[in-house]
């Protein structure tokens, strides 16, 4: 599938992006270990997060749905059965990297198995510490998936200090330190997202985290509670940034979560001069939350400080088109994590900001983006699903119309997406 997307346009409106990525996958996954039964609002009805569904009902989760709501009838921290068959994470790293640390202190032994492009990407990084702990698990050659994990209830808990900001890592480690015996240590690089030990704790798990150090002690029991997942930031990011390049732009994002480790995006683009308001904060869940309105503003390029880049990994393809947009130079340094998503990113959005004329330099660990004036063409997505939204915005901004190649994967995280832009202003049409 191909998106076509018409240049011009303002973009207004408000409304609600789909829910959190990183916060359903999680609710389903602890909410299957706990005592008791979990109710999940505002649930992401996306394929990565519908994977993470269906594979706890595959190892013997009651799930159900009630209007809005999905019910998870938990069955305890050793209450998962082996599985008929494989695990399917789909695209999703984070499904991928979380399940393995869960899996690894198993009774049973399971297979997790991911499309093409979650099969080329690095696991290694979380088989290391896993394996430190005791835990059985064999890859393809350079730690790539699928990945066999083996029955092992004999976890030993670690301390670690990890080698790189990573939510993901830093999330299975704790996840195989609810199995393991003793009490589990894990020092952080840079803060990094914090979603699973807010909702650790929302499930009755003692832990301590504070100047970049978690605790978890194993073998606690978790205990049902009702989670309202707001609606994701790497979504709203696409609007955020479509709505500050587009001239005569005004827009109200609701119910947005603003977990101060999922920020970067706003505070980036605070600094290049976007006129952003957050107003109605409040607290749900454990998580923070607000209604963000945004408008049109001048842009200027800036060296973004690399305190930010964990906080806004994600969102840096659409961060990328605001730079292109924007009035002089903006760099990026320290992100060679981006080389190893769903695509190279950097390479990806450079290529395809060089189609549209811009002046690209893409370096080992980041990107030096000169703004200037964007026309058409045709640019590959490499099926990422952050790139074809993030050239989708482009397109706002553009002389001419964009064609963005091998667009089906956007519904693995923002379902919806070509409806919800249409009727925001952004001319974008599905094809094939």
């Amino acid at each position: 599938m191909r998106f076509e997307c018409s240049p011009g346009g303002a973009v207004t409106g408000s409304f609600r992006v789909p829910g959190d990525k990183s916060i359903s996958h999680r609710s389903i996954i602890l909410a299957s270990i706990a005592e008791g039964t979990t109710r999940v609002s505002g649930f992401l009805e996306g394929e990565d997060s519908l994977n993470t569904l269906t594979a706890f009902r595959a190892m013997g989760v009651p799930i159900e749905r009630d209007g809005s709501h999905i019910l998870v009838k938990g069955v305890g921290l050793y209450g998962l059965r082996k599985p008929d068959g494989y695990l399917q994470m789909g695209n999703s790293g984070t499904a991928m990297r979380l399940m393995l640390g869960l899996l690894a202190g198993q009774t049973f032994d399971s297979t997790l198995v991911g499309d093409d492009s979650l099969s080329k990407r690095p696991m290694n990084r979380v088989i290391e510490p896993l394996q430190e702990m005791n835990a059985i698990i064999e890859s393809q050659p350079g730690g790539m998936a699928p990945l066999q994990v083996h029955a092992q209830s004999n976890l030993q808990a670690i301390r670690y200090e990890m080698p790189i900001a990573s939510a993901q890592v830093k999330s299975c480690i704790m996840l195989a330190a609810l199995y393991a015996e003793g009490e589990t240590t894990i020092i952080e690089l840079a803060p990094s997202r914090d979603h699973t030990e807010r909702m650790l704790k929302g499930f009755g798990c003692e832990l301590v985290n504070s100047d970049l150090q978690i605790t978890l002690r194993g073998k606690q029991t978790l205990y049902a509670t009702d989670i309202d997942v707001p609606a994701d930031i790497s979504s709203a990011a696409f609007f955020l940034v479509a709505a500050s390049i587009a001239t005569d732009s005004e827009i109200i994002l609701q119910h947005v979560g603003i977990n101060p480790t999922r920020t970067g995006v706003i505070q980036i683009l605070n600094l290049m001069g976007a006129d952003i308001l957050l107003f109605n904060e409040r607290e749900i869940g454990g998580e923070a939350v607000a209604d963000i309105r945004v408008r049109s503003a001048p842009l200027k390029g800036i060296h973004i400080p690399q305190a930010l880049v964990p906080l806004a990994i994600d969102e840096f393809p659409v961060l990328f088109v605001a730079a292109a947009h924007a009035k002089g130079e903006t760099v990026l340094t320290g992100a060679e994590e981006l080389r190893v998503k769903e695509s190279d990113r950097i390479e990806t959005m450079a290529k395809g900001l060089r189609t549209l004329g811009i002046e690209v330099e893409a370096m080992a660990d980041g990107i030096r983006i000169q703004g200037g004036s964007m026309k058409g063409g045709v640019v590959e997505s490499h099926g990422d699903h952050r790139i074809a939204m993030a050239f989708s915005v482009a397109s706002l901004v553009a002389s001419e119309v964009i064609n963005i190649s091998d667009c089906a994967n956007v519904d693995t995280s923002f379902p919806g997406f070509v409806d919800l832009a249409r009727n925001a202003g952004i001319q974008v049409s599905r094809h094939g």
